[in-house]
C-alpha cells in the first residue's frame, strides 16, 4: 500500500529526518509525504509520529498501487 499524507507548512529537516521511510514534496503552504505502508501497524505508527511531533495533517489518502 502507498499512502500520502498533506500536513499544514513546511517541515524543518530534522522533523522531516523523523520519517525516513516517506519522501518529501514541498506543496505550499503545505507539505506531502507519501511512500509505501507496510501495514495497519505501520500507518498507525506514522499516525502517531505526526501526534507526537505536533503536525497537523490535513489529509491522509491512500495512493493507487
Amino acid at each position: 500500500m502507498r499512502y500520502e499524507f498533506r500536513v499544514t507548512g513546511r517541515l524543518s529537516r530534522p522533523i522531516a529526518e523523523s520519517f525516513p521511510e516517506l519522501e518529501e514534496a514541498a506543496a505550499a503552504p503545505q507539505t506531502l509525504l507519501f511512500g509505501p505502508v507496510t501495514d495497519e501497524a505501520h500507518l498507525y505508527g506514522l499516525l502517531m509520529r505526526f501526534q507526537d511531533l505536533g503536525l497537523h495533517m490535513v489529509e491522509m489518502r491512500r495512493l493507487p498501487d
